[in-house]
């Protein structure tokens, strides 16, 4: 049953002692506001570095080629290494059961335009499977397909600027968009997160722009993504073995480094991996020291109240309060004292944060945040350890007699 009394004698109790409610709310207020914070940078920390990465694979290799440094087989230095079709299917059938996703890539820069709307784009000619290696999402349309290529056909998916760019009164999907004189019909339009100049590409069949630009089967670059099961070492391993391959495809030497260049991303993936295992570790030392110090403070406080109270305690049972009643005044008023400051607490940090965002954004803390229910679980601590810190001296306390508690000084 609601006993009004009770807590009007509660809030009667706060508002007397505004100093020592003040003193135990400041001590919540601020462990909150400084969990929020802390935590708020970390997770700024690692979305500043998740966005270096954007959602591309972490598994990538590239292939590219240059030229010779070095005379070997009995072929000059300076030779330029070029790849072709038969190199990018000499890879996925060598690797078939190490290689995950794998494209070929060829660069041009083209004028587009569309109506009177003019501009110059990078176009890339790729193989389907570029749309997981890049985890390109399709926001319209489709992505190239094997049926683009066996057909050759003169098909383009545009990335969202470009659209905005170019086809301002009108959906780009279905329409014919002109590169350097020449006519391709949209088929999709895709977003990617890793900016606007990603955004701003024309992706193209990869055998339509071999037989457009120079009717030949050259590839300037090859990409792919080794299979996710591989560990670190191995996918070492299996780039190491498929750059002895090439060189001896195309008789390279074995020290040269510059023919033939194979950059597997695993050692950057093994980085991140050690970066956000490294965060974690710093977020739950901020969190349990931050509680930690919450928690001493508050139980410290409750101590020194509940002693600082014993004479009243004693007032209270002569005049026939039973401990029960006792011990239940002083954990509730904790309780309503620590749940309020926490609330202001994590009402200010989550306004610091909001307040600091664009600033820490350029010491690259980009979009600080904390989840909610973690800062309402860590004030839930605090209010359990306050209550559990002031159950046993309040106890001991009202289990003295009267005429003791009364002379307490």
């Amino acid at each position: 049953m609601f006993d009004l009394d009770l807590w009007r004698e509660i809030f009667q109790s706060i508002n007397k002692n505004r100093v020592r409610s003040l003193l135990s709310g400041f001590t919540v207020s601020f462990a909150i506001l400084l969990f929020v914070i802390l935590f708020g940078i970390a997770n700024g920390l690692k979305n500043t570095f998740k966005e270096a990465f954007g959602n591309d694979a972490l598994n990538r290799v590239f292939v590219n080629s240059g030229r010779t440094v070095s005379a070997s087989e009995g072929l000059q230095a300076g030779r330029r290494i070029q790849f072709k079709n038969e190199d990018y299917n000499f890879i996925k059938d060598e690797f078939q059961d190490k290689v995950e996703f794998i494209t070929g890539q060829i660069n041009k820069n083209v004028n587009a335009s569309f109506r009177n709307e003019k501009n110059n784009y990078n176009v890339r000619a790729i193989h389907p499977d570029h749309q997981f290696i890049e985890n390109t999402e399709i926001k319209e349309g489709r992505f190239i397909n094997q049926n683009d290529l066996n057909n050759t056909t003169k098909v383009v998916v545009i990335g969202r600027l470009v659209e905005e760019d170019l086809f301002l009164q009108t959906k780009a999907l279905g329409k014919y968009i002109n590169l350097s004189g020449i006519p391709y019909k949209i088929v999709g339009v895709f977003a990617d997160d890793g900016g606007d100049s990603e955004e701003r590409l024309i992706y193209m069949p990869i055998t339509t722009a071999q037989r457009v630009y120079g009717n030949n089967d050259d590839i300037d670059q090859i990409t792919l993504t080794y299979n996710p099961e591989l560990n670190y070492d191995q996918a070492l391993a299996f780039s190491n073995l498929l750059t002895s391959k090439l060189k001896d495809r195309f008789s390279v030497s074995a020290t040269d480094q510059r023919a033939i260049r194979v950059h597997n991303l695993a050692t950057e993936a093994k980085r991140v991996n050690i970066f956000n295992l490294a965060l974690t570790s710093i977020i739950l030392i901020i969190g349990l020291g931050t509680l930690i110090a919450g928690v001493v403070g508050i139980s410290n406080i409750m101590i020194f109240i509940v002693k600082e109270r014993t004479k009243e305690i004693g007032i209270r049972k002569a005049l026939g309060a039973s401990p029960r009643s006792i011990v239940s005044i002083i954990l509730i008023e904790c309780i309503i004292v620590t749940t309020i400051a926490g609330y202001v607490g994590l009402l200010i940090g989550f306004g610091v944060l909001k307040l600091s965002g664009p600033g820490l954004a350029a010491y690259m803390i980009k979009d600080p945040y904390v989840s909610t229910s973690l800062v309402i679980s860590a004030t839930i601590t605090l209010i359990l350890a306050g209550a559990i810190a002031g159950y046993f001296p309040a106890k001991r306390a009202s289990n003295i007699k009267p005429i003791v508690a009364i002379r307490n000084e």
